[in-house]
């Protein structure tokens, strides 16, 4: 095999045919390509996938093992499980370069050409045919399964401008290729597999199988050298009459992806994958509100109202976070502070980035949206406040309120109106401290909101809504 360090030697001396036949320079398959590097990798301890979190004593293991097994692969999973990523993360290991006969539609190996034209080239102009150099981004293709999909989208067709020119329907020269022949020594991944129509199920495995392509009833041998991955949601991979029994036989490491297991590490998902912007506020989000928006997603892919067929997806959890940081921001920048400090009352921001990540199920009394998405943020809010605290420890400022004490709080309200709470009751200082929200004015702002509402759901505390204000009392 090839070293990286020779290749990119190969990419900057050799032109021609005769240069590539004298470098020593050798073509491998695709997979056996795969396999070395991964192998180089494993070696070296390089992470197979150093930016996907939460797969590494799981999925990876399975996958290595496919690549190591020379298998094509299919990952089943619900919607948002980080399969697509994992298909393109495996582009990092096919060679950084490769050569190609020069104007081949297909990638050909030059020393061994497959395609009618290349080996006329070859005939022709023998050692003197130009060699190229192409980039490993352009030997990888995607394509998502739709009921439109057809033969000629993924394997080709007959070109009608090829026959005017004189050519034979037979004649291979004829044909316009499809997105497979053109990822030919590369990756190719079908997205949503069961949603392809059985015709061009047929025509998959045919490739996978046989390596051929037949065009118009016209029997065209290429053996083509193509690493085939899938992904498909096990609900429809597993139903009958969705995927047609031979092709599912051909995907011979069948991987099962999952959500993440530990409510930290989609918290680190979520640092990770939010869309940040520059700004000139400083961003302070409390380890408790974090952990309220991934308990939201975690408790979603338990609920009896949402259905989990299709899953909740990771990005529920990561377009709710950057829903929140901006609600904070705009109250910053509408009272002129200089914190982005999220808080309980701006959960409300989330109804919108959370409706369109669930798909209800109807069971029985239909409920609203709203009133089941209401009722998850509750139970979040609550199940991260009595990790942190027992309602005992609060006995001063339980007390406070029942010599008729109120508190207001409110999206719309800055940071230093809540701090008066603080001089009145000494004992919430040391549970923001274990809050770790005891550093700015902002982060207390946000925990005082977080145990008042904690003790209303702990029914310690009464709360109304007034308008766009919320009111506490005994």
């Amino acid at each position: 095999m090839n070293s990286p360090e020779e290749i990119l030697r190969y990419k900057e001396e050799i032109r021609t045919l005769g240069e590539l036949q004298t470098s020593g320079y050798s073509v491998v398959s695709i997979k056996e390509e795969m396999r070395h590097n991964l192998i180089r990798r494993l070696q070296e301890k390089e992470p197979l996938f150093p930016t996907i979190l939460g797969f590494q004593d799981t999925v990876v293991p399975q996958i290595e093992n496919a690549i190591l097994a020379g298998h094509d692969m299919i990952l089943l999973g619900e919607r948002g499980q980080a399969k697509t990523r994992l298909i393109r993360g495996l582009v990092g290991l096919l060679d950084e370069v490769i050569p190609i006969i020069k104007g081949c539609e297909i990638n050909d190996n030059p020393f061994v050409p497959i395609c009618r034209r290349c080996q006329l080239k070859v005939i022709e102009l023998g050692n003197r045919v130009e060699i190229v150099w192409i980039h490993r981004s352009m030997r990888y293709s995607e394509k998502l399964a739709t009921p439109d999909v057809t033969i000629a989208d993924l394997i080709g067709e007959i070109d009608p401008i090829k026959l005017a020119e004189g050519r034979y329907l037979s004649d291979e020269m004829a044909i316009h290729f499809g997105l497979i022949p053109r990822v030919n020594r590369g990756i190719f991944a079908i997205n949503e597999l069961p949603d392809l129509p059985e015709k061009v199920q047929v025509g998959l495995f045919n490739i996978m199988e046989e390596r051929d392509v037949q065009i118009k009833g016209f029997p065209v041998r290429l053996p083509l050298d193509v690493f085939v991955v899938a992904t498909a949601n096990p609900e429809d991979y597993t139903s009958r009459g969705r995927i047609i029994t031979p092709l599912k036989d051909r995907y011979r490491a069948q991987i099962r992806t999952h959500y993440p297991r530990d409510p930290q590490i989609e918290i680190q998902i979520v640092e990770q994958e939010r869309r940040s912007f520059n700004t000139s506020l400083e961003l302070s989000v409390p380890p408790f509100m974090k952990e309220i928006l991934v308990e939201l997603t975690f408790l979603a892919r338990r609920a009896s109202e949402i259905n989990q067929r299709s899953g909740v997806s990771v990005r529920m959890s990561i377009s709710n976070y950057e829903s929140l940081i901006s609600n904070a921001e705009k109250r910053a920048l509408h009272l002129g502070e200089s914190e982005i400090a999220p808080r309980v009352s701006d959960l409300r921001a989330l109804m919108a980035t959370t409706a369109g990540k669930i798909e209800l199920e109807y069971s029985g009394e239909e409920k609203g949206e709203g009133e089941i998405i209401q009722n998850l943020i509750r139970k979040a809010v609550r199940a991260v406040f009595d990790r942190y605290f027992k309602v005992d420890q609060f006995h001063p400022l339980l007390e406070s309120f029942e010599s008729g004490g109120v508190m207001e709080v409110s999206e719309e309200m800055s940071a230093q109106d809540y701090l008066d709470l603080l001089q009145e009751v000494p004992a919430l200082e040391e549970a923001l401290k274990k809050l770790e929200a005891d550093r700015t004015t902002g982060l207390k702002a946000s925990a005082i909101e977080f145990i008042l509402e904690g003790l209303h759901l702990n029914n310690k505390l009464n709360k109304q809504n007034l308008g766009d204000k919320t009111q506490y009392r005994s």
